[in-house]
């Protein structure tokens, strides 16, 4: 059922034209009548007859691979993949012109180190466990298919064939681990040297984030914690949470950029166009990101919730966008661009998790929360003097965080009694029954409060325990006089990463 009275009733907001509780019952009855169950991520062709926790396959092969599911796939995947190019806007426009080179070779270097990292290591550590029962044996990380050795498969006579599922699969979620390890480069822009933090975002891609997914969409401990298990639809926290946290840890070791606190008005942002223009490349990518973890496209049931998504996912992304535009303008009594770009990715992180299982009214309100917690966050960090030049860890962490939270408090189970997770438009049911699942939404909001604790703590670890050494040997933060000149022109070919034409008087 959906929880839209809940969310009113939780945080007080008033959403006009809100459909009664009983209207929506009635359809969601309705929608039963019509659709199968609507399965969890990567599972097909199962009995509805479902357990209490969301089934898994034992192998890749098990994926549904129908024509539509690899144009699906790859399409979404391809727009992910684009996500980059909007992260390497955002970052150069919000940063220096003296520094934008700088930036764009440590966004070209996390896709192309990332690709080798999740190739060698990162794939096999999260989706390479020995599974047993569906699930991953030993819980914690994966152990096969290193150097993408599951993408061929020999067939009876000998013959190697590819095995779709795998391939389609490496592609989408090499799609998702890039995009983690770009969100660290955010919150450590201007003052980190390349080769030290090359370093860390060949670490990040190829095993700190890899082990945290395998723990959850691998089929880790996280999965069956409990008779509901973990939610977490396309990454607030597995995607988002790891990179925002890697950002703040990485802001804290780096420490400010010289001169930030003194002087804030020379780091303003040098190109608001290029930070509008990655803002919308985010937001179009954005649907690949939360639409493609259907994971497939094989009848309309999936289409159907795909739809849901997009609808939620554009809805959060305005009411963050206007929630923050609102707050900066009655802080600054002016218009603030970037604080609405600012805001609308707030609210994209924000549904991120939820975006399944919560109907439109509820997206709303979680986008506006979401865009009030990044203010809260942002702010904080201004006052510990904690310098993330694009609020990564406001933006991705913090939101993350409350995006995983709001999965557990929204979703559209009846009360706290039933919860739906991974089963869409149907209840999680009491194993060996028919029957929903009863006190469902304290377990299922146990599980992802205990996803943020234990993935806020082996990010956090990692992260500091490679950037700590890599400062104390000289590795990570700039010299002064590099700060202080640019990256770009102390190490970089051309030393501009825009071209000046020199003016010439013309005399006749």
């Amino acid at each position: 059922m959906f929880r839209i009275w809940s969310v009113i009733a939780y945080f007080c907001i008033c959403i006009d034209g809100a459909p009664t509780e009983e209207n929506l019952a009635s359809q969601i009855r309705a929608l039963h009548q019509e659709l199968a169950r609507v399965r969890p991520t990567w599972v097909q062709n199962v009995s509805t007859s479902a357990p209490s926790v969301a089934a898994a396959p034992t192998a890749w092969s098990n994926v549904s691979t129908t024509p539509n599911d690899f144009i699906w796939i790859l399409l979404c995947g391809a727009l992910v993949m684009y996500m980059q190019a909007g992260f390497a806007m955002l970052e150069a426009g919000s940063c220096r012109a003296i520094n934008v080179q700088s930036i764009m070779l440590k966004n070209l270097f996390d896709v192309c180190g990332g690709t080798m990292g999740w190739w060698v290591f990162g794939w096999a550590f999260a989706y390479g466990g020995p599974m047993e029962n569906g699930f991953t044996k030993n819980r914690f990380i994966g152990g096969r298919q290193f150097f993408g050795s599951g993408a061929l498969q020999a067939n009876s006579d000998g013959i190697q064939e590819p095995d779709g599922a795998f391939q389609h699969s490496w592609f989408f979620q090499w799609a998702f681990c890039a995009a983690a390890a770009t969100i660290v480069s955010g919150g450590v822009a201007e003052r980190v040297k390349f080769p030290g933090y090359l370093i860390y975002s060949f670490v990040m891609t190829s095993f700190i984030y890899p082990v945290v997914v395998c723990w959850t969409w691998g089929y880790g401990f996280l999965a069956d914690i409990n008779d509901v298990g973990y939610m977490d639809f396309a990454g607030s926290g597995i995607v988002h949470l790891t990179g925002g946290i890697g950002a703040l840890v990485g802001a804290i070791v780096a420490k400010p950029r010289n001169g930030r606190f003194e002087d804030p008005d020379a780091f303003a942002p040098h190109s608001v166009p290029l930070l509008v223009f990655g803002t919308f490349s985010l937001w179009f990518g954005w649907y690949g990101f939360n639409c493609g973890s259907t994971l497939g496209m094989p009848d309309a049931k999936k289409g159907l919730l795909a739809a849901q998504v997009a609808m939620n996912t554009t809805l959060a992304a305005a009411a963050g966008g206007i929630m923050v535009f609102i707050l900066k303008f009655v802080l600054l009594r002016k218009y603030d661009v970037v604080g609405l770009c600012n805001g609308i990715l707030a609210g994209l992180v924000s549904i991120t998790a939820p975006c399944s299982t919560v109907e439109c009214g509820t997206a709303v309100a979680i986008g506006l929360l979401g865009g009030f917690i990044y203010i809260g966050a942002s702010e904080l960090l201004k006052r510990l003097q904690i310098d993330d030049p694009i609020d990564a860890f406001p933006v991705h962490g913090a939101c993350g965080a409350w995006g995983v939270l709001a999965a557990a408090l929204f979703d559209w189970g009846l009360g706290f009694d039933h919860v739906h997770g991974w089963n869409g438009f149907d209840c999680v049911v009491k194993k060996g029954t028919s029957k929903c699942l009863t006190g469902a939404g304290g377990q299922l909001l146990a599980a992802n409060i205990t996803q943020i604790i234990v993935v806020f703590a082996w990010v956090g670890f990692l992260t500091a325990l490679i950037f700590i050494p890599l400062r104390i040997l000289g590795l990570l933060v700039a010299e002064k006089d590099v700060q202080d000149t640019g990256f770009d022109s102390a190490k970089h070919s051309p030393p501009k990463g825009y071209w000046t034409p020199t003016s010439k008087v013309i005399q006749i």
